[in-house]
């Protein structure tokens, strides 16, 4: 490809103009493999991210914040998607290209917790878009929730412990608490009084709704679950599979959903069931719905709670209900199960999302029932069914809730690849309602900042506009008055995300657009962004017609495209040959179309309108166009077609000013085009680009390329002159670019093209030639193909190059880069998706780097069509359903981020909600709460990740400050709150302490070694929870007076009800004399509880020493039943 034309030693020359010029010296031409060493280091290079839009190929998993309005896409690479409303979107990037497993918000705080593959939990600040915390988990993490509206997280490992931990905002920490859940809780004695000796996996942790935190339900792999309360520590209730006994029945639509006990053991089915899903199917935590491996679900009543000391609750029909999705034998496990109320005043109805369940080979849906149990739930019916056909492989899903910023309740479900589709809950709700049976429901899509697959995207132009260029400023004002307009109309009013802050960096009365991003689709269109910061905003959309004109094949897939930054001209080329000029800043004076054929040149009036207008249409060639490139400032079109044939357009008067034969002996399309001026810097300063006068200095070089490699260079005036070069490469081509190098360097004064200045021009004409010839010398064309790199001197293209250097392997797309307005690099893109840059003019590698090492991508065949950049090393390159842009000089900050990057915390938001909730009374919140922003904020709000209304006054009012004392202890060790006389200090003895610790690690060993060791413990053999209430009871009932606490407060009464005493009374118990011995006698008492405090302080810490010591012997006799095998225990 010819990738730059460039000039030797640009460091060296000075500013002159071509009349100042001294006259040129002869210069040797330059030696083979002699060029001058590049500027570009090491250091100059730093590729990062600069903005990303579309939901990535690999999303997995899905996270919502509801009142932020804001949904985390996690990946299975290490991304973190972050979406909002009004084009609003972040892109957080792992360290590690692993997949995250689980990923929960810490809601209305900015902050976001993950958990990757290999239980690592990751903090990711929103705010400042990084990482605000890690923490690796020794042990496999199987469950993960967060405790909702607050900043505490349970964790559920391999080993069925559940643990507790907490993000410290003040500190940036995550902090892992005292609390935790052990796993003997779960061991459930069978009907011979021993423990079950089943791995129990945690695999769900759900705070139940309306509890405050106080009751979280821990659910275990082989389907034990147990509802356990945290402020007790004790289990309220235990379900499992020997709380069912029902018989195998079918569900269906409209039926009512039949169960019944039976005495007949051969009438059931079996009963060994694993938990797959589960999640809250009622607002305030009394029905839980769970799927099973085997395709079953059961809805669970847990209304009726067993008391304490009777924490197995009977066996009942009423307890438990089955739904059934499928007759086969074979079914699919349960995977995803989601609950949406979306009715506060019927706690007894709602729909039931359920992926899974089908028989094994049937088509994929997502089920949705819609279920009624107000009679009971003995009574369950389901009133609806869909089975929704999904647009890919599922993914995910969230249900939002009603009353959002918004208003609009629904469902964002996340398919493979990247496609994130959102339905509304008043097409599902009519949609079950229905008596059959349906499989389609209409949804909106994502609506993309950038489309990219729906239309597809063909061609593209990373355009920049000149700060003085003599139409900037109209272009600015007409961006700025259109931008509001173009938002309204885009058609996201009705998507629900609403979250982030738009960035106000810049000032609308002063705003200037700097760059636009340009993209043309397989349907014809033609989209304009402006680019000048991160937050692209869509500004016009040029369709396919023309108004007035009939043109053959208009819906053609656009192929090219080129845009001049000093005239705003757009340059559109079609697979039927039609070129289409537009400018997108006209005055009154050019209302005029011309339409160009073969045979004729037709002009039409236009009407005067806003936005760009077109102003020539060619149409004489029936070939695709491969290849687009501006000259003399927008005054010459290149064109390059698939028939290997190059046409010159001038675009002032709508000529063709020749049409070559074909290029090529094989008729390849050409695929690059690059174009030499001579007369560039005296167009740019001419008030009237399209003066005779000018044109007729004009000197043009045309260098193509065929996709064989064959290069033609030829008089860009008339199409003369072709010199011919072929073999340049035994690959195939890539590109062709071509620009003059330092534009200031060469600036030539302003000329008029005045009747005046006539023969002013014409006298200098002499001289004007001997100064081009000179910076023609000083130019060098490098050259680029699929497996080498030419580097020649421009008036030297047909010898042998300068240098030359070949690829190891196929490249695919390159182009130059400036640094400090001089060409320092190149960036060759090779089909391995890896990046190479090298210096100029060198061309020594100077960094090495990947496609998948920056945005996680793997190349792809003909990504390299949509790949275009700037001239300061930013590179935007499509991949599916995502686009990205990439800066690879560290020194370059175009877009001003962070600045400009949108906020994706509203800070504003969070102190508005609340202020609304401490502002509220104390109600439950309704359906007919107060609209708004704070009405919405506290109205129909969701519990937990399994979505449901709950009150939000009551989880939010007190912001679980007491779960902060609860946490931060043991269980069964809570420091006492009320400091009544009548409490009696627990002393646990070494004896005891040593039950405890045996009976802890004891819990990890093999249940036969466990019970040799029990053996001199046989107290050892109850739960922890048994063993701490023994203790407890001991020591209420001791009637010892001569423990710590009574030495203490010397026998002080234990009545802890005050007793009204009579002056007489006071004065004969604590008048000792006068008041100075009274002081010392109250001195010396302090003295004596002093003592006594330390003494006891003395024995708490041996104490403490002999659980350490007993710890360590634990240790060591593990290791040595470790070492015995089981036959010899």
């Amino acid at each position: 490809m010819f990738s730059k034309l460039f000039q030797k030693n640009t460091a060296q020359q000075q500013p002159t103009s071509p009349q100042q010029q001294p006259p040129p010296q002869p210069q040797p031409p330059p030696a083979k493999d002699s060029v001058s060493k590049g500027g570009l280091t090491l250091k100059d290079i730093n590729p990062r991210i600069a903005l990303h839009y579309g939901i990535p190929s690999t999303a997995s998993v899905l996270a919502f914040d509801h009142i932020q309005s804001l949904l985390a896409i996690g990946t299975l690479d290490g991304r973190i998607k972050v979406i909002g409303g009004d084009n609003i979107e972040g892109l957080l990037v792992s360290p590690k290209t692993l997949p995250f497993k689980y990923l929960e918000f810490l809601q209305n705080q900015g902050i976001l917790v993950s958990v990757s593959s290999d239980n690592e939990i990751q903090v990711w600040d929103l705010e400042q878009r990084r990482i605000a915390s890690t923490l690796q988990w020794d042990s496999n993490i199987t469950a993960f929730s967060v405790i909702f509206a607050s900043s505490y997280m349970y964790i559920g490992d391999e080993y069925g412990m559940v643990h507790v931990l907490k993000y410290n905002a003040e500190e940036v920490k995550l902090v892992p608490m005292p609390y935790h859940v052990p796993a003997d809780v779960a061991e459930v004695p069978d009907a011979s009084g021993m423990s079950s000796p089943k791995n129990h996996s945690v695999v769900g942790v759900l705070p139940q709704p309306s509890s405050q935190g106080n009751k979280v339900l821990i659910a275990y792999e082989d389907g034990l679950m147990i509802l356990w309360d945290v402020s007790e520590d004790k289990v309220v209730l235990v379900k499992g599979n020997k709380d069912i006994e029902l018989k195998c029945e079918i569900t269906d639509s409209h039926k009512e959903i039949g169960h019944k006990l039976s005495d007949d053991r051969s009438d059931y089915e079996p009963l060994e069931k694993e938990i797959a899903a589960l999640c809250w199917a009622s607002t305030d935590g009394s029905v839980l719905a769970v799927g099973y491996v085997d395709g079953d679900i059961l809805l669970w009543n847990l209304s009726s709670t067993a008391s304490a000391t009777d924490k197995h609750a009977a066996k009942s029909s009423n307890d438990v209900v089955k739904l059934q999705l499928s007759t086969g034998d074979r079914r699919l496990p349960v995977i995803v199960l989601h609950w949406s109320s979306h009715r506060p005043h019927n706690e007894c109805r709602g729909q039931l999302f359920i992926y899974g369940g089908d028989a094994i080979g049937s088509e994929e849906v997502l089920t949705i029932l819609s279920l009624d149990w107000s009679s009971g739930i003995e009574s369950l019916k389901c009133i609806g069914r869909v089975d929704l056909t999904l647009n890919g492989s599922f993914a995910d899903m969230v249900v939002l809730p009603s009353g959002g910023l918004m208003g609009t309740s629904g469902t964002l479900v996340l398919t493979n690849p990247g496609q994130l589709h959102f339905y509304n809950d008043a097409d599902l709700s009519s949609s079950t309602s229905l008596q059959e049976t349906r499989n389609y429901v209409s949804s909106m899509q994502y609506p993309m900042v950038i489309p990219t697959i729906e239309p597809q995207l063909t061609a593209a132009k990373f355009g920049l506009v000149f700060r003085d260029g003599k139409f900037t400023k109209a272009l600015s004002e007409a961006i700025s008055a259109r931008k509001p307009q173009a938002t309204h109309s885009s058609g996201n009013i009705n998507w629900p995300l609403t979250g982030g802050v738009p960035s106000q960096l810049h000032d609308a009365e002063k705003y200037q657009v700097e760059r636009l991003y340009i993209a043309g689709y397989q349907d014809g269109t033609v989209r304009i962004w402006d680019a000048t910061y991160p937050r692209f905003a869509l500004v016009y959309v040029l369709g396919p017609e023309v108004k007035g004109i009939n043109v053959a094949d208009v819906n053609a897939s656009v192929s090219a495209l080129d845009f001049c930054s000093t005239t705003l001209c757009l340059a559109i080329g079609n697979e039927c040959g039609t070129v289409r000029l537009y400018k997108l800043v006209c005055s009154a004076d050019e209302m005029s179309l011309k339409f160009v054929t073969e045979t004729e040149k037709e002009v039409y009036t236009l009407d005067q309108e806003d936005g760009p207008q077109c102003t020539a249409v060619f149409s004489f060639l029936s070939s695709p166009i491969y290849a687009l490139q501006f000259a003399n400032s927008g005054t010459r079109l290149a064109v390059g077609f698939h028939c290997a044939r190059v046409a010159m357009l001038d675009t002032s008067t709508s000529s063709v000013l020749f049409l070559t034969d074909s290029l090529s002996s094989s008729s390849l399309p050409v695929k690059s085009l690059a174009v030499f001026s001579n007369c560039i810097d005296l167009i740019n300063n001419s008030e009237d680009t399209g003066s005779t006068i000018v044109e007729d200095h004009v000197s043009l070089k045309v260098f193509a390329m065929t996709k064989d490699a064959c290069i033609v260079v030829m008089n860009g005036n008339n199409g003369d002159g072709g010199s011919y070069i072929s073999e340049m490469s035994s690959g195939k081509h890539l590109s062709v670019s071509s620009q003059k190098s330092d534009t200031k360097s060469e600036s030539a004064p302003a000329a008029s093209c005045s009747e005046s200045s006539l023969p002013k021009v014409d006298h200098e004409a002499s001289a004007k030639a001997a100064h081009f010839k000179q910076r023609e010398e000083n130019f060098l064309l490098l050259i680029c193909c699929e497996d080498a790199l030419h580097l020649h001197s421009l008036n030297e293209v047909d010898s042998d190059p300068i240098r030359k250097v070949n690829l190891m392997k196929p490249c695919c797309w390159s182009t130059p880069f400036k640094k400090d307005d001089k060409e320092c690099g190149i960036i060759l893109l090779y089909q391995t998706g890896e990046i190479e840059i090298r210096s100029l003019p060198d061309l020594e590698v100077v960094v090495e780097s990947s496609l998948m090492s920056i945005l996680r991508w793997n190349f792809k065949t003909n990504m390299e069509k949509t790949i275009c950049s700037s001239e300061n090393a930013q590179i935007i390159l499509v991949n599916g359903c995502e686009f990205a842009a990439i800066s690879l000089l560290a020194s370059e900050n175009h877009f001003r981020i962070p600045e400009s990057l949108p906020c994706l915390h509203d800070k504003l938001l969070t102190a508005a909600a609340d202020a609304t909730i401490s502002l509220s009374p104390n109600q439950k919140i309704i359906q007919g709460a107060s609209s708004g922003i704070l009405g919405g904020l506290i109205k129909d709000f969701p519990g937990s990740k399994a979505e449901h209304h709950v009150d939000l006054l009551e989880v939010c009012k007190n912001d679980f400050a007491h779960l902060e004392s609860i946490f931060s202890s043991p269980p069964f060790l809570k420091p006492s709150i009320d400091l009544a006389d009548d409490q009696k200090v627990v002393e646990l003895s070494i004896g005891f302490m040593t039950l405890i610790l045996t009976n802890l690690y004891l819990s990890h060993l093999h249940l036969k070694r466990r019970r040799m060791i029990l053996k001199a413990y046989p107290e050892s053999s109850y739960t922890l929870a048994d063993l701490l209430i023994h203790a407890n009871r001991s020591s209420c009932c001791s009637a010892d007076k001569g423990t710590e606490r009574g030495r203490l407060f010397e026998g002080a009464s234990t009545d802890s009800q005050p007793k009204l005493r009579t002056a007489d009374e006071i004065k004969a118990k604590y008048r000792k004399g006068d008041a100075s011995a009274a002081a010392a006698h109250a001195k010396d008492k302090l003295i004596q509880r002093q003592e006594k405090l330390e003494r006891l302080s003395e024995r708490t810490a041996e104490l403490q020493s002999g659980a350490e010591n007993f710890a360590s012997m634990a240790s060591e006799l593990a290791k040595q039943m470790e070492k015995r095998k089981w036959w010899n225990i």
